[in-house]
């Protein structure tokens, strides 16, 4: 098989309720045998990756496709064959799994994946299965510093596990203040803390990563040295450069108007979609969202919605 030929693959996140994922091992006699994957196969001629999707989770598992959300779509050269894979994310089906094919099968979590080894291509989407579905925006500048720590304590016991600390009106000192208070919050009850923009910040008081702005991502020529690093875009040359700078997912807005912009310019949803189309990265949709658009952003490609106000509501 030529290198030079792209082979289309429709590859499944078949997710439980539980946030567990299905993986499953290739079996002998076929290329990388023994090495475990998400399941799926090659597109047809003339076949829509979604179409492909369900004809092989028919064949492959015995099961029919109710619900599946358009997710990353990654490139990965072999050195058999060069694979585009247009993952879904797989969340409602009819039946019981049954491999087909003769192969095992295993339920895993999010950052504990205990089978091995897994297929090159698959090891950035079992990180970005790491990414929760909400990210919230902290808003100070509103509720003031008291008020937000406390209603940041509530939402963390109430399931929040990613959250942006951006405050642009307060000094490099206050916000130190508030990082260290919001990180050991956040980190008691097992959730990340990006700093938006402050590198040396992030590192200093413990947070999990950075939050680039996009004049960041214009100029920065690596990827900094912290665990998560996200990128703050705006249009589909944002997030190709999110994509070579080696970020782990990134934000897009404004999709629909804001409050604090209601006249501007936004996306829509459909050129939300149009937009990460094609995307490597786990993109979350930002501007003027409620919690209830969920289910929206996941129709159009996202991987979950970013909040600001929304994120705080009593």
């Amino acid at each position: 098989m030529s290198q030079n030929k792209i082979v289309r693959v429709a590859a499944a996140v078949l997710q439980r309720p539980d946030g567990s994922f299905l993986l499953a091992q290739r079996p002998a006699g076929k290329i990388w045998a023994g090495y475990w994957e998400f399941p799926g196969g090659k597109l047809e001629q003339g076949e829509s990756a979604r179409d492909a999707l369900v004809r092989e989770l028919r064949e492959e598992l015995g099961i029919e496709v109710v619900t599946a959300y358009p997710w990353l779509t990654r490139v990965f050269a072999y050195p058999h064959a060069t694979v585009q894979l247009n993952f879904f994310r797989v969340t409602a089906w009819r039946g019981a799994l049954h491999p087909h094919e003769g192969q095992q099968f295993s339920w895993q979590l999010p950052g504990q994946v205990a089978v091995a080894p897994v297929l090159p291509a698959n090891t950035p989407v079992l990180r970005a299965l790491e990414l929760p579905q909400r990210y919230a925006i902290s808003n100070v500048a509103e509720l003031g510093v008291e008020e937000f720590l406390r209603r940041l304590e509530r939402a963390l016991q109430n399931g929040l596990r990613l959250v942006q600390l951006r405050e642009k009106n307060l000094s490099r000192e206050a916000l130190r203040a508030l990082a260290l208070r919001g990180v050991a919050l956040a980190h008691a009850a097992g959730a990340r803390v990006l700093l938006n923009g402050d590198v040396e910040l992030a590192q200093e008081v413990g947070a999990d990563g950075v939050q680039l702005t996009s004049t960041q991502l214009a100029e920065l020529s690596g990827r900094p040295t912290v665990e998560w690093c996200g990128a703050s875009c705006h249009n589909a040359q944002e997030l190709r450069r999110a994509e070579a700078l080696g970020c782990d997912f990134a934000l897009l807005s404004p999709v629909l108007a804001t409050q604090s912009h209601p006249g501007a310019p936004h996306l829509g949803w459909d050129n939300f979609a149009l937009t990460t189309a094609g995307c490597a990265l786990p993109v979350y949709a930002l501007g003027g969202l409620h919690q209830g658009d969920l289910q929206t952003a996941w129709q159009h490609g996202a991987h979950g919605i970013a909040l600001l106000r929304q994120a705080w509501v009593s």
